[in-house]
């Protein structure tokens, strides 16, 4: 009862929107024809009607058993129209309490004076505004639809790293860091393959992955076995797990069932030459110099998010060793552990946050919706001798797409 009171909550919510942008597109197309505001009505309501019908029938209609792509791009299309519709109707609201406060001063101010009859005959709505949320709504929606393309632009991003405490040995190692790869969410096997080969071209030494290889299954990983196995590197392939990789987001009809599947998903790593380091750490040798490299499972700082890692159970025995890389997938444990308890740990590689697929990167400003929820969420953070390294991410969820923020290939070199 609760989820059907939800639905129909929200559905309302939608409805109510519909309502409000609705009154906009009327006064802007009242210098139309009849003819065009015919057509501009009946879209406009059809399309509204046809994506609140949807949304309700969302638990009788089992979207996932849907063709994957098809069901990415309508999700995709319907949150992005109501995004759009909620961002121009931040500016339709700006302009509305405008009016407002116009007609209380008149009533206030004018009343028995010749203004008295332009305030009792209603303040009309801006133009400008009402174009500025047409069009900021309709950008959004446009960079929305352009992104899809981008979902496999895949980005190599080279970050020189130099510490004072790295071994001679190491200074030079190439380390290629990859991310979120939610094996999920691939429509397009060619255009991964693509993004491996980019990574193997770089010819890293040592390869590391930052958790998230799946959406929730590790069924998902059948078809880009083949692809990422492929991934082989001198000093080799080390992962992590990511918070979708332990299966916590679908029903499972048994608590034994969710743990096969991460077992399942323990042995694809493994079988593809990968070392899955379960808060535990192994020792680099590179000549006769030694560092340590610590993996630990999911632990975030954020409530919703598990915290399954154990640094009490991976840091001990690296104490002797001058120089440590820490892999953990939740950026937001470096500021809540990390650098309070280990002060040694001199890079700290993450991802997780995507850059929520959605931002603005240009030289000397960078922007994302979710640098409000994470503070360090994309690229280098150092404090003092530590450095954090967030890695943009893969692979894609949620919405099928990257809008500015694009998917990542971090090459590391130390110095």
């Amino acid at each position: 009862m609760r989820n059907a009171s939800f639905v129909w909550l929200v559905a309302l919510v939608m409805l109510l929107l519909d309502l409000y942008v609705f009154q906009v597109v009327k006064l802007l197309t009242q210098g139309a024809s009849q003819r065009t505001r015919s057509l501009i009505y009946t879209g406009y309501w059809t399309l509204s009607i046809a994506v609140v019908i949807l949304f309700l029938l969302l638990p009788f209609i089992q979207p996932d058993r849907w063709p994957k792509s098809l069901r990415n791009y309508i999700f995709a299309a319907v949150i992005g129209l109501f995004f759009a519709k909620l961002l121009a109707a931040v500016f339709f609201l700006i302009d509305d309490m405008r009016r407002v406060i116009q007609w209380a001063a008149g009533k206030i101010f004018f009343r028995n004076t010749e203004g008295a009859s332009e305030v009792s005959e209603g303040i009309s709505r801006s133009l400008f505004l009402s174009w500025l949320g047409i069009g900021v709504g309709g950008s959004l929606f446009t960079s929305l639809i352009y992104g899809f393309s981008n979902k496999y632009n895949y980005h190599i991003r080279r970050v020189p790293l130099s510490f004072e405490n790295l071994p001679a040995a190491f200074k030079g190692l190439k380390i290629a860091q990859v991310s979120d790869i939610h094996s999920g969410s691939f429509t397009n096997k060619k255009a991964v393959e693509k993004g491996v080969q980019m990574i193997l071209d770089l010819k890293p030494d040592l390869i590391l992955f930052t958790g998230d290889l799946i959406n929730d299954r590790a069924t998902e990983m059948a078809d880009y076995f083949d692809v990422f196995s492929r991934l082989k590197a001198p000093m080799g392939v080390f992962s992590t797990l990511g918070n979708h990789d332990y299966g916590d987001y679908v029903h499972w009809p048994s608590p034994e069932a969710r743990l096969q599947n991460i077992e399942h998903l323990k042995k694809i790593e493994t079988d593809m030459g990968w070392r899955l380091l379960m808060n535990e750490h192994v020792i680099l040798e590179r000549e006769t110099d030694q560092i340590a490299l610590i993996g630990i499972e999911n632990w975030s700082a954020k409530k919703r998010f598990p915290k399954y890692g154990k640094m009490g159970e991976a840091y001990p025995g690296t104490e002797k060793y001058p120089f440590k890389i820490l892999m953990s997938h939740d950026p937001s444990h470096w500021d809540a552990e990390v650098r309070p308890k280990y002060g040694d740990i001199d890079l700290t590689l993450a991802g997780h946050t995507h850059g929520m697929q959605f931002g603005v990167e240009i030289p000397g400003f960078k922007w994302s919706p979710v640098q409000y929820v994470y503070k360090e969420w994309a690229g280098l953070y150092e404090v003092g001798k530590q450095k954090l390294y967030v890695n943009r991410g893969y692979g894609f969820i949620g919405y099928p797409g990257r809008v500015g923020i694009l998917p990542e290939i971090t090459l590391i070199e130390l110095a």
